[in-house]
Order: C-alpha cells, then sequence, then structure tokens
C-alpha cells in the first residue's frame, strides 16, 4: 500500500486547459465513504479503477491508498452497488516543473467547482505554483471527492 502525499487547490480561472497536454472524463462513485476511509469505483474514459483510501493524516497531506485497475463491465457494474450521489469530472494534466498537477473541472450538482492537486514524494518536497493556482484547501473535508458526493458544491 502506498502513502499519498498532495496538496490541493481552487483554480482561479480556466489558462489551465491550454497548458493542458492530456484531459480524460471521470465518473465515479463509492461503495463506502465512511468517515475517513472510502471504497471508490472509477472510469476514466474506456477503463474501470477500484480505489480504497484511509484517513488522512492530521494536516490533511497524507493518506494511504490502494488502487487496481478493473475491467470495465465489472465497474459499471460496481456502479450500480454505490452510495446515491455522483462525481462527474474532467481531469486535465498539467505539467509543472517536475511536478503534473491533476485539475478536476466538475458537473452536475458540483457545477462551477474546480480543484488542482499535486502530488508530492514528501510533505516538504518543493513545487512550482502554476498562475491558474488560487487558495490552498488541502484537508478541507468539504473538498474531498466523497463529502462533494454527499454535499455537492451547488449547494453550499
Amino acid at each position: 500500500m502506498a502513502l499519498e502525499i498532495e496538496r490541493k487547490f481552487l483554480v482561479k480561472d480556466d489558462s489551465y486547459k491550454a497548458m493542458a497536454f492530456s484531459s480524460s472524463r471521470i465518473a465515479q462513485g463509492y461503495i463506502c465513504s465512511g468517515r475517513g476511509r472510502t471504497v471508490r469505483v472509477r472510469i476514466r474514459d474506456d477503463k474501470g479503477y477500484l480505489t480504497i483510501k484511509g484517513p488522512a493524516d492530521v494536516r490533511g497531506l497524507g493518506r494511504y491508498e490502494w488502487e487496481k485497475e478493473i475491467p470495465l463491465q465489472e465497474a459499471v457494474e460496481l456502479m450500480k452497488l454505490c452510495e446515491p450521489g455522483m462525481i462527474d469530472k474532467t481531469r486535465y494534466l498539467v505539467r509543472s516543473g517536475k511536478h503534473v498537477f491533476e485539475v478536476d473541472e466538475f458537473y452536475g450538482e458540483n457545477e462551477g467547482l474546480t480543484i488542482a492537486e499535486v502530488e508530492l514524494a514528501s510533505e516538504d518536497e518543493p513545487y512550482e505554483k502554476l498562475p491558474f493556482i488560487g487558495e490552498e484547501v488541502t484537508g478541507d473535508v468539504k473538498y474531498y471527492n466523497s463529502f462533494l458526493m454527499k454535499n455537492p458544491y451547488t449547494r453550499w
């Protein structure tokens, strides 16, 4: 199991779209979204994934994550077992020095929300902030996808 360390930011404008080297459509649901522990099913373009995440550390920077690619049809079937609510977004990948920011533009009940994340090797690893990066929201649970599924951005 790997430790995922990431920083999360609100996005100020859509300049990331012109900077992106890749994009993909993502639909995801949660079989379990208990406090700090989640089991997620994701369909990313034409591939399926099953992900298990543990609770975040005190600062919200790191958490254990296990992910496995699964057959697309199995992901479609597992989506039927998910809790109510669905995450629908496009993910853009933007290079920044030796890092890649994942920028998620949300749709549906989370329309209007765009979040950027960067994964780091350690909590104190330096990274270059790009011009579209806004306020840091690392550790703020209301920006976790599992929270957005139950409490969509348009209802805040």
